[in-house]
């Protein structure tokens, strides 16, 4: 059997007071008593009863007053007040009303319409109750929801990233098997997407997507891919067409990954004065995540050993890039990237330790 509802019965008289639990008890309800206002304060906040009938003519405070201090801590919904007086005046019921009671109820109180009056306002306190409840169950099943969704989306992610990765690998397996050189461009295009001050997440997008910036290699027949020697002008050209070839494999997807990646494979070879391939393009034509790979890929290739070459010192491979300031390379992320130049030696070297495990 359910708990008894607690009513607090608030009248400086006592045979009043007798009178009203009588009637109370006789409708099974369980009662608190005050007399006057700092009584029915402390027992609302420390007995937390589940209704007050509150009556006006308090010998500290009016009935209207304790309504009000009662309405700062509590919610009508939580304690509802119902007003008991003897003046059953228009004025006394709107000041009820604006006291914060739910209801009020005239002297000398008929238990008929106590009865009905307190049901009244114990249903809807209860309804309030189960609402809230029921809210509060919905918000926490659509949090585990969401975090289950988010959880879902993030291993979506990673395995799309794994993806584009051995994508990218892929290109790069028959010069380069471990992988390393696409995993320091992205090392190094995201720290200097960061440095450039781009929000986190197209740095994010930008270390992901600079590793696939040569994977239009996979279209160049081996012939001319790995030729030991130079190539002559119509190698070159076909050579050339692994950044459209790349476009072409990338673009035209919903994923940001591969948008990005796209246009990284078309522009990294582009130059800042109009001189590269495969359109020609200039300056702030170029789009900021072609100029930043077109840094990163330059540098890597100047410090990592070749079959034809020896790895540049990184004071010469520097050197080499200061060279091509403001033709090659867009001037302002050169300057970047050498003043960062202690965070992308720190990248290499963890890539070269097999360390770097988040791109």
């Amino acid at each position: 059997m359910s708990e008894k509802n607690r009513i607090l019965v608030v009248d400086d008289e006592a045979p009043v007071r007798r009178v009203l639990e009588e009637m109370l008890r006789s409708l099974d309800y369980a009662v608190l008593e005050a007399e006057d206002g700092a009584q029915t304060l402390a027992l609302a906040l420390h007995q937390q009863p589940d209704l007050i009938l509150l009556d006006v003519g308090l010998p500290d405070l009016s009935g209207f007053e304790v309504a009000k201090l009662i309405r700062g801590r509590f919610d009508p919904t939580v304690l509802p007040i119902i007003i008991v007086t003897g003046r059953d005046r228009r004025e006394e019921r709107l000041k009820a009303v604006e006291a914060g009671a739910n209801d009020f109820i005239g002297k000398p109180v008929d238990v008929t319409e106590l009865k009905v009056r307190v049901a009244a306002q114990l249903r809807l306190k209860e309804a309030e109750r189960l609402r809230r409840r029921h809210r509060a169950e919905l918000e926490r099943a659509v949090r585990e929801r969401t975090q289950e969704l988010l959880a879902t989306l993030r291993r979506l992610r990673e395995a799309q990233m794994e993806t584009l990765f051995r994508l990218a690998l892929a290109a790069e397996y028959k010069d380069d098997e471990t992988g390393e050189h696409i995993q320091r461009v992205g090392s190094y295009c995201g720290i200097l997407a960061a440095a450039a001050g781009l929000p986190a997440h197209q740095v994010h997008l930008l270390e992901v997507a600079g590793p696939m910036h040569d994977v239009g290699k996979i279209g160049i027949p081996d012939a001319i891919l790995l030729k030991p020697g130079k190539l002559d002008p119509g190698e070159w050209e076909i050579m050339k067409t692994h950044t459209s070839i790349g476009h072409q494999l990338l673009s035209g997807s919903e994923s940001e990954y591969l948008e990005v990646g796209a246009s990284v494979a078309l522009t990294h070879h582009e130059r800042w004065d109009g001189a590269g391939y495969p359109q020609g393009l200039a300056t702030e034509e170029i789009p900021i995540e072609g100029r930043i790979c077109a840094i990163a890929d330059v540098f890597d290739a100047l410090t990592s050993e070749r079959p034809y070459r020896p790895a540049f010192p990184v004071e010469q491979a520097v050197d080499m890039l200061r060279a091509g300031r403001g033709s090659q390379f867009d001037p302002g992320l050169l300057d970047l990237f050498i003043e960062n130049l202690d965070r992308i030696l720190s990248a290499k070297q963890k890539t070269q330790q097999g360390d770097l495990n988040e791109r």
